[in-house]
């Protein structure tokens, strides 16, 4: 086997959570792109994605969930389906994140908790539940977390959504620490500012969008298909001895 065989996913399926748009579809694609079926979890529709991945020949079942909800028996039981409809599960996806805005000093509850359920809890239960069933079927398995440049900064106006970035890098590391000696990968990538619906309201205020711009130094917003790459890697055989890592897919804006 030569070095490109060790990034092929044939074979694997993988579960992707907020895979409706976005960042979420761009990575369910990339996977499936290469040799991965999907299972996509989101709160509406997953169609388009499942067209998407359907038309590389792979499997693809849809997992309508609210992870407001989540807790650690829904984790289970989207684990489970996952497993009963697609045969398995060797690669776990946690995208899902929501954000809001609005100065420290009038953020409310619902603002706060309603991010830190989605962004940070929703993950650690569904990483506990495919890390269980890795366990139990004994054959490792990947799991890769959407962190954020916001994991290494305070941002503006965003406290709970900073907070719960940075909770995402620093869950990463404790479950590499903890699952690494069983073969299961936990690693993260830090996205900056992406072409999303999370970002529109930055690029859409002609000052604030410039203000990126000039910072970044790639000069353009990311698109979801610029993380196809760094999740096919953390995904593959070819990160076997990766564990712990944030892996900034970010044009460059950490390094100014």
């Amino acid at each position: 086997m030569g070095v490109l065989d060790d990034f092929s996913l044939d074979g694997k399926v993988a579960l992707v959570t907020g895979a409706a748009r976005g960042l979420g579809q761009g990575i369910a694609l990339g996977l499936a792109e290469a040799g991965a079926d999907v299972a996509a979890l989101d709160i509406v529709s997953v169609d388009e994605t499942g067209d998407l991945v359907q038309n590389e020949d792979r499997r693809f079942h849809a997992v309508n969930v609210d992870l407001l909800e989540s807790d650690a028996k829904l984790a289970a039981e989207v684990v489970e389906e996952c497993v009963s409809e697609l045969g398995r599960l060797d690669i776990h996806v946690n995208n899902a994140g929501i954000i809001r805005r609005a100065p420290a000093l009038e953020f409310g509850e619902d603002d706060w908790e309603a991010v830190i359920k989605i962004n940070l809890s929703a993950a650690f239960y569904l990483s506990q539940a495919a890390a269980r069933h890795f366990v139990e079927e004994g054959r490792g398995g990947k799991i890769i977390n959407t962190a954020s440049v916001l994991s290494y900064e305070g941002g503006m106006i965003v406290p709970s959504y900073s907070a719960s970035k940075a909770g995402i890098a620093n869950l990463t590391r404790a479950l590499a620490n903890e699952w690494a000696p069983l073969g299961i990968n936990v690693n993260a990538i830090a996205p900056s500012y992406f072409t999303t619906e999370l970002t529109s309201a930055l690029r859409e205020d002609t000052e604030r969008s410039e203000a990126l711009l000039a910072r970044l130094p790639a000069g353009r917003f990311g698109e979801p298909e610029d993380l196809k790459g760094a999740a096919v890697f953390l995904a593959s055989d070819a990160a076997d001895y990766v564990h712990g890592a944030i892996v900034p897919v970010d044009g460059g804006w950490l390094a100014r």
